[in-house]
């Protein structure tokens, strides 16, 4: 099994390094990376290995935002002193979480957990369970609820939206919830017959729209329900590209 370790502390990923050899004499230790930065030039260059061990707090920031630049087409398992983090790091491939310090017994057995599903797939290394399939749009998003992480499915999102370069989505019943995820990765998730970018600040879902007007500038005016405080303006430029959208509904 191919294995790369990304944790910005030399001592623990030396550790980590010797408990997995010694907990499978198969294992193979592609690389140890450090940083965000330098796994994302080694996942550019590199073909995925068959797991990844990730710390999920490097040095130079959340290990989340490494499978934002880069597609995850393996299994990860995260590794961490905290315990907050475990919704978010299933969104990201993880087929195991495990809190820090790591234990021979703990490690053991999330290396069983890879062997069984590698075999439950006919030991295709995962792949294809993990593969990115484009035309599958997302269902739910995991948003933030105060101190918690909950999943809101897109059946009840009104529109997204960025504000003070946050992001946010607000459902039918007015509720706001916070997204780290930017209004152009999010739009790219969804499903183009039910969502339209309005403009840099909004995403609509088509039941949203209350009603629009033409301008006799030829931009169009768009109402929402539930309302928005702002005014939101479809621009010239995309004005036919949204009534083509609108007449779905």
């Amino acid at each position: 099994m191919d294995v790369i370790i990304i944790e910005d502390e030399e001592t623990a990923s030396r550790s980590l390094g010797s408990m997995l050899l010694k907990a499978d004499h198969s294992i193979k230790i592609l690389k140890v990376l450090e940083s965000i930065k330098d796994s994302v030039k080694w996942l550019k260059e590199n073909e995925p290995p068959g797991l990844a061990f990730v710390d999920i707090q490097l040095s130079d920031g959340m290990s989340f935002e490494i499978f934002r630049r880069h597609e995850v087409n393996f299994p990860v398992i995260f590794t961490t002193a905290y315990d907050e983090f475990i919704m978010q790091a299933f969104e990201y491939n993880s087929i195991d979480y495990i809190l820090k310090p790591i234990t021979e017994e703990r490690l053991k057995k999330a290396i069983e957990k890879v062997k069984v599903l590698e075999w439950h797939f006919f030991n295709n290394r995962l792949k294809k369970l993990f593969e990115y399939k484009s035309s599958k749009h997302k269902e739910h998003y995991l948003v933030k609820k105060g101190l918690e992480y909950i999943s809101i499915s897109l059946h009840q999102a009104a529109y997204f939206f960025s504000e003070h370069k946050l992001v946010f989505l607000k459902d039918i019943n007015s509720n706001k919830y916070l997204i780290d995820k930017p209004l152009a990765e999010i739009i790219d998730e969804l499903d183009p017959d039910k969502f339209f970018r309005i403009n840099r600040q909004y995403i609509a879902n088509i039941n949203s729209i209350n009603n629009f007007r033409v301008e006799p500038s030829g931009k169009i005016t768009v109402k929402f329900e539930p309302a928005s405080k702002d005014e939101i303006i479809v621009s010239k430029e995309n004005a036919s590209k949204f009534r083509k959208w609108i007449t779905k509904k």
